[in-house]
């Protein structure tokens, strides 16, 4: 079987055949149990904004659909295929489907904000959406307007699962061990960790999850431990979410840290693991889509398009799905034409005409080649889903309901709640260099500025949350070369105040870039004080482009990885660089990034900063 093609460019450039509309008449707000506390929207389940693709005017109706990242390059085969259905011919006048990767969760907010389609290229906006799950489109309904939605239909599903690498999963009794999610849970919950099972060395049980705000896995993730913790495998309740919160808060601490997208969980296995680092030091177990793990399975980590000519390099350990034996809820990934006022009736008809083709067994037979599973059960799986590959074609034995909204709600609220405590440490670059435009009319250090700030709604007041500067020609009790707005400590009410202190950098003196200094400083300090029950993290806003430390790179990621390695320890110190501006040093702050097991994000593109500040802070 060849590899599984995808493709990670987001809302590409198309055809204009939309045109902008007034103002929607749906809600003019975003609906609290969808908002994460911050301003910005995210990118989402495996990709940003961008362009990409052919969007050449072909003189056709240009039909958009927004989907989630994993299902692009399937669309864009079933696209293809559609231009020589009947469904097609039945047509006025051609059509050509553009599918395009926009987060199920960013769907949902941008749908539920009102108004028009937050882009300003209007060759860009939906006709059609993809969700992953009927879950996001039934929170749109609810929170702006069922018309808006449309009449969604099922076309494909792929159940949520737990990726393990196969050496742990066979430590707990796989392939012939019914494995459920109580049973990671005690994992979690014992101070021995994989040393309760004989793999002392393994150190402690950790697991990733997506943030569930954004990612339809991380919804399902919560769910599935509320119907493991009440027992049952139908009919879930509010009332069953709220007793379960105990059993949730423990699953919980066993979270490394969240994020918007499992791509750049199973990136950092990936590499790990290619490296010879094996990988137990950093995760367990991921929470994921079976068509995610058959995307690792055949080397393509974060399901980026595969190019003409690129090879793709199965790991050097496979993950496995473990299909809990309470278990699991599917992806159900409905299609439907929005009832937006931007979208023409020739896009509307053309759009109903790609959703009724989806149905057809032409259709259904190209979704195994992509790794999901077709609605329609008398075509093949193919040869992709066998254990070669990690799956179970079998599986999952019990399948759970979609709970209804208020459920889902629920469950989301009490996530916020008891999701794992994060031990943050900002360090701010205010270097010189950071006063170049980024062209938009801001600085780099503008933008810097306005996106930490961004972050502060986000975090509890139980949060510990603690604010650094660095340039050269200063000094403060951190030690030379770095400003103090703030240590280390609970961040209670201080959010506001804290707002106004970072404000004050834009008239801080400007100096040299000792960017390895203060981050090695930085690190010695959150290390002294990390605790297994937090995601203990430093986010670092740089250009990257370090003039002045006495610390070299190699021996700043010799100093940094040392939690890294097998058994990783039970309080590792990540580090999630940002880089600003088109000449930040990337490579230097990427391989500070996978020194610790954290990630890198890219803000060179003034337009998608805000974006790229809130897909960081799902990290904690």
């Amino acid at each position: 079987m060849a590899p599984v093609p995808r493709r990670t460019a987001a809302l590409s450039r198309i055809p204009s055949t939309t045109r902008r509309g007034a103002k929607t008449g749906f809600a003019l707000t975003i609906a609290a149990a969808v908002t994460i506390g911050l301003g910005a929207c995210t990118p989402g389940d495996g990709g940003d904004f961008g362009d990409g693709g052919d969007f050449a005017d072909d003189g056709c109706t240009s039909v958009v659909v927004a989907t989630s990242s994993e299902k692009v390059n399937m669309l864009d085969a079933l696209a293809k295929a559609f231009k020589e259905s009947p469904e097609h011919e039945a047509l006025a006048e051609c059509a050509t489907v553009r599918p395009v990767n926009v987060s199920s969760g960013d769907a949902t907010r941008f749908l539920t904000a009102g108004g028009d389609w937050p882009e300003e290229d209007t060759r860009r906006w939906p006709t059609l959406w993809s969700p992953a799950s009927t879950v996001w489109t039934e929170r749109v309904a609810a929170a702006a307007s069922p018309a808006l939605v449309g009449e969604p239909v099922s076309f494909t599903h792929t159940p949520v699962v737990f990726g393990m690498p196969e050496t742990m999963a066979k430590a707990l009794g796989w392939p012939d061990a019914e494995i459920g999610i109580s049973d990671l849970e005690a994992l979690c919950q014992d101070p021995a960790g994989w040393g309760s099972v004989g793999k002392p060395i393994w150190g402690s049980f950790k697991i990733s999850k997506t943030n569930p705000n954004t990612s339809t896995t991380g919804l399902s993730a919560i769910l599935m431990q509320s119907y493991e913790a009440s027992g049952k495998t139908a009919d879930l309740t509010a009332e069953d979410v709220a007793a379960a919160e105990e059993f949730s808060r423990v699953f919980e601490e066993c979270v490394i840290h969240y994020g918007d997208t499992t791509g750049k969980v199973l990136t950092t296995l990936y590499d790990e693991t290619q490296n010879g680092a094996g990988g137990s030091g950093y995760v367990s177990a991921v929470a994921l889509e079976e068509t995610s793990l058959l995307n690792y399975n055949q080397g393509n980590p974060d399901s980026h398009t595969v190019q003409p000519g690129e090879t793709l390099t199965p790991p050097q350990e496979k993950l496995v799905a473990i299909y809990p034996s309470g278990g699991s809820m599917w992806s159900d990934n409905p299609v439907t034409v929005l009832g937006a006022d931007w979208v023409t009736p020739e896009q509307h008809t053309a759009g109903e005409a790609f959703v009724e083709f989806l149905q057809t067994a032409q259709a259904q037979a190209i979704l195994p080649e992509y790794g999901f599973r077709p609605l329609d059960a008398s075509v093949p799986l193919g040869d992709l889903f066998t254990e070669e590959y990690g799956v179970d074609p079998a599986g999952p034995a019990v399948t759970l309901p979609r709970p209804d909204v208020a459920v889902v709600s629920a469950a989301i609220d009490q996530w916020t709640q008891i999701r794992k405590p994060s031990s943050v440490l900002e360090v701010i670059d205010i270097s010189g260099s950071m006063d170049e435009q980024i062209g938009d009319g801001r600085t780099r250090l503008d933008g810097a500025i306005e996106g930490a700030q961004s972050t502060l709604g986000h975090f509890r007041s139980t949060d510990e949350v603690g604010m650094w500067a660095f340039t050269t020609d200063v000094e403060s009790s951190a030690g030379k070369n770095l400003l103090v707005l703030r240590d280390v400590s609970p961040l209670g009410s201080e959010g506001e105040a804290l707002a106004t202190s970072v404000d004050d950098l834009r008239y801080a003196t400007r100096g040299g870039t000792p960017l390895y200094d203060a981050i090695a400083v930085a690190y010695d300090e959150m290390v002294e004080r990390a605790e297994p029950g937090r995601i203990n993290a430093i986010v670092v806003l740089s250009d990257g482009e370090d003039t002045d430390s006495t610390i070299s790179i190699d021996s700043l990621i010799a100093k940094i990885s040392g939690s890294a390695g097998e058994g990783g320890g039970d309080s590792p110190v990540r580090i999630f660089p940002i880089a600003y501006g088109e000449g930040a040093d990337t490579t230097a702050l990427q391989r500070i990034a996978e020194a610790t097991g954290g990630q890198w994000f890219d803000a060179s593109d003034a337009a998608k900063i805000d974006l790229v500040f809130a897909s960081v802070i799902n990290n904690f």
